[in-house]
């Protein structure tokens, strides 16, 4: 079956540059064969000038039609008469030309024919001829340009029905054909199972899709039905898009990749059209996979963000693709796989078992996952031997497959930007750094007062947080400008499953620290807290409206997991509510304001040698903190740590 889908390379491409100079050599042939060899040549001459050349002698013969005479001059003129000197025709092709070297109006033919009659009769002209209007030359020349419009035309119109050319879909006719492009396991890169990391759980129910296609007796011997359709949800850049490519690769069957978004074109009953042209392709060659990627592109849900009221074209895609999918005449032979990051808002026909029988989750990789896919991205890079990987993976909490593999790109990049021949440690711990808060700013102008309050607010977060039981523990924290940040606090947070109401308190503590440390330092507040209170906001809003976490609202929630609130013009509340609500938000917010001041006025001495020691150092880290505060009574888990002391040198080098 793979024969089938490999192209012809025998097959020869019309190329329409020979069309363009075949036109152009024929406008030329034409023009040699009509004018002469004198083309570009013959000059006017004027009736009187015309008497005037015949009485003296210096014409040899004349032909004429009813509207021109072409003038043929003696040889003997042309070399002894100034005035016809400059009309000696150049040599064109090779050739010498013979004339005509002129053309005159003629007006009234019969004048002219009494005129050249009493020249030959008195030996002035040796003959002249009258010749019909006009003959094939002038003809063709006449409706050259007709001509060509029309080839033109036939050649267009032969290249948009597919006839000539490459045909496919960029031709008008072919508009409607599918955009899919057809896997040569053959040609194109391969990517197996192997190449995916992590997701175990994603790939069991991937492998035994393609084990559907490969063995289906195995599961039709016994009453199975192969499943029509599976869909991938999981947020950006958690492999979706690579496990498709793993299937194309590890599968021995057709498979169509396209996207979504492939559907869509301003032409109405595009995307039906191309929707029925996949699936017949598809069919023809089934068993097969049909690959839809950012199927919410098309796959939206019908009657909604539709204020227009007019026929939609994008669901009528969607509505050929439920039929195709599961409807009269559906091929069971056709499996499709889709991928969003966004289902909650994908049409419930379209969700619906027998259609998409499997929806597949694919979440963010926790750390022995994160471990393996280092694994695979460290393969082509060179690196030191004693490299701790499972530290790299405990130091990037919350990052996707695409991060990590942006991690090493990035670690490879630093670690060449200093001409070394191997990425260690600390290139990678510059990856994690650039990447999470920006590209470091060290030429950027802060004046001693800016730089001590940066110091105080770091210092407040780091505080607070090292007081806070459940607050991330501390990694490092620097005043260095990155990104748009002033300053920056790294926090190793505990990867749970469930979060408590005590543990989202202290994260918010820790996050009002740096503003309640200004507030207890300096007695006055900055604008250097506005990231701060976007987060806590979120998290107290969050509290409040979703978990059911706040005791006067109660046990409910206003979170819609279908993701269709966002078209209801009414809140799901009352107006009564809505004040209760930003009350228990700003009092949620306000009581974790108040307990990160107490707890920094009770440890303000320690706070100010912190902030001073930050100002010297301008980067610290966890033993810095040790050295201050003594360890953490309630750290339940060791963090392992670097070299603490390299790393500290390396970042007063950089300081």
């Amino acid at each position: 079956m793979a024969g089938n889908m490999k192209p012809n390379p025998n097959k020869s491409k019309f190329n329409p540059w020979l069309l363009y100079g075949s036109i152009l050599v024929i406008i030329l042939v034409i023009q040699l064969l009509t004018r002469g060899s004198s083309f570009g040549n013959t000059k006017e001459l004027s009736l009187s000038k015309l008497y005037e050349y015949v009485d003296k002698g210096y014409v040899d013969k004349i032909e004429f039609s009813r509207s021109a005479a072409k003038v043929y001059i003696k040889e003997s003129a042309l070399e002894s008469v100034e005035d016809l000197k400059n009309t000696q025709s150049k040599p064109l092709l090779g050739q010498q030309s013979k004339g005509p070297q002129f053309i005159t109006d003629i007006g009234d033919p019969k004048i002219l024919q009494e005129k050249l009659d009493l020249a030959v009769k008195d030996q002035k002209l040796t003959e002249y001829k009258s010749e019909p209007e006009s003959n094939w030359g002038d003809f063709l020349i006449s409706f050259l340009p007709i001509i060509i419009i029309i080839g033109f035309w036939l050649f267009m119109m032969r290249r948009m029905t597919g006839g000539g050319g490459s045909g496919g879909g960029g031709q008008i006719f072919s508009i409607g054909k599918s955009k899919a492009k057809l896997f040569d396991e053959k040609n194109d890169i391969q990517v197996s199972f192997k190449d995916v990391a992590g997701l175990e759980g994603a790939k069991d129910e991937i492998v035994e899709i393609v084990e559907f296609l490969k063995n289906p007796e195995k599961y039709t011997s016994i009453g199975g039905k192969i499943p029509k359709g599976a869909l991938l949800v999981g947020p950006p850049g958690t492999g979706k898009t690579l496990l498709a490519k793993a299937v194309a690769g590890e599968a021995k069957v057709p498979f169509f990749s396209l996207s979504g978004s492939d559907f869509v074109e301003m032409f109405v009953g595009v995307g039906a059209s191309r929707v029925r042209d996949l699936f017949k392709q598809a069919k023809e060659k089934s068993p097969a996979i049909i690959f839809i990627d950012e199927i919410d592109a098309v796959g939206r849900a019908r009657g909604k963000s539709n204020f227009s009221g007019s026929n939609d074209e994008r669901e009528n895609t969607l509505n050929q693709l439920l039929t195709e999918m599961d409807g009269f005449g559906s091929n069971t032979n056709v499996i499709v796989l889709a991928a969003t990051n966004r289902a909650e808002i994908l049409d419930k026909a379209l969700l619906r078992a027998g259609r998409f029988d499997r929806q597949i989750y694919v979440d963010l990789p926790d750390v022995k996952e994160r471990e393996q896919i280092f694994n695979v991205h460290l393969r082509n890079i060179k690196k030191v031997d004693n490299l701790d990987i499972d530290f790299l993976a405990k130091q990037t909490p919350g990052f996707s497959g695409a991060d990590i593999a942006n991690v090493c790109n990035e670690a490879a990049l630093t670690a060449a930007r200093k001409d070394k021949s191997q990425v260690d440690m600390q290139d990678f711990l510059d990856a994690v750094d650039r990447i999470i808060g920006g590209l470091e700013k060290k030429n950027k102008i802060i004046s001693p007062d800016e730089k001590y309050a940066i110091a105080i607010h770091e210092a407040g977060h780091a505080t607070v947080s090292w007081m806070c039981e459940h607050a991330s523990p501390l990694v490092k924290v620097t005043i260095v400008p990155r990104g748009q940040s002033l300053g920056a606090a790294w926090y190793l947070p505990a990867e749970r499953q469930i979060v408590r109401t005590e543990q989202m308190l202290d994260e918010m503590c820790a996050t009002m620290g740096g503003r309640a440390a200004e507030k207890i330092i300096f007695d006055k507040i900055s604008t250097g807290a506005l990231s701060d209170l976007e987060k806590v906001t979120k998290q107290a809003k969050a509290m409040v409206t979703v978990y059911g976490l706040n005791e006067k609202l109660g046990n409910i929630t206003y979170y819609d997991s279908s993701g269709q609130g966002e078209y209801n013009f009414s809140k799901p509340y009352s107006e009564d509510t809505a004040k209760v609500i930003d009350e228990e938000i700003s009092k949620l917010i306000e009581g974790q304001y108040e307990r990160a001041q107490k707890i920094l006025s009770d440890n303000r001495d320690k706070l100010i040698q912190l902030a001073d020691l930050l100002c010297e150092k301008e980067v610290i880290f966890k033993q810095d903190l040790e050295n201050i505060f003594g360890k953490r009574p309630f750290d339940k888990e060791v963090i392992e740590d670097i070299e603490v002391t390299e790393v500290e040198k390396s970042a007063e080098g950089e300081a």
